[in-house]
């Protein structure tokens, strides 16, 4: 019987071979990636029946390489392995188009079965989150609809890569625009949300999981 093909998204290689010996006598680990723009490529390319990624990622954080795949692939199962506690993240997540949300000190006992139901068409939460969740979906689903609403796709690319330490010329390279036009979305972004600072910018990314810590 084929074995469903995995592709693995964390940034951190010995949290990814931990996954790798702890799924692969059901799984089938076709790749390990360790950025978000990298997951993307790899998706395309491998056509995995899941992806386990994280939020956490450079390049591209996880919920926004998981809203682009989305958009060209349906069928593909997407489950988030995340050390992110927060409902809000878990929230975010699933929006996105994920089936599970998995904290990583859970993994050992949770992994193996959320991926079974994603499998199956069903949705996995954390046992630790899932009442938190259930009572508190509709309002912070309607908080994060209207904070991500504020930026465009374009900026929140570039707002994650400025947290990163990128400077202008070099996110202008990464994102195939010119310097101009990285310039501007910094400005906009600083006045459609109001902060004063490129400092206050980052702040913004940091706190609303655009980019981390």
């Amino acid at each position: 019987m084929k074995r469903p093909r995995i592709i693995l998204a964390d940034d951190h290689s010995i949290v990814a071979e931990g996954l790798r010996s702890l799924i692969e006598p059901e799984f089938d680990i076709v790749k390990i990636v360790v950025d978000g723009r990298a997951l993307i490529d790899a998706v395309d390319t491998l056509r995995p029946d899941v992806i386990i990624v994280d939020i956490s990622m450079p390049l591209l954080n996880g919920i926004d390489a998981v809203k682009q795949i989305r958009k060209t692939n349906e069928e593909v199962k997407i489950i988030f392995l995340t050390m992110h506690p927060d409902v809000a993240y878990a929230v975010s997540a699933l929006a996105a188009g994920a089936q599970g949300y998995v904290l990583k000190h859970s993994a050992p006992h949770e992994l193996g079965e959320a991926i079974r139901k994603a499998l199956r068409g069903k949705t996995y939460i954390t046992s630790s989150l899932q009442r938190t969740l259930q009572e508190t979906h509709k309002d912070h689903s309607k908080m994060r609809h209207k904070e991500s609403s504020l930026l465009t796709k374009r900026q929140r690319e570039v707002l994650q890569l400025l947290a990163e330490g990128y400077s202008v010329k070099e996110i202008a390279s990464m994102l195939d625009i010119s310097s101009r036009t990285v310039e501007f979305h910094k400005y906009q972004m600083m006045k459609d949300i109001g902060l004063k600072t490129v400092a206050d910018l980052i702040r913004y990314a940091i706190k609303h999981g655009i980019a981390s810590p």
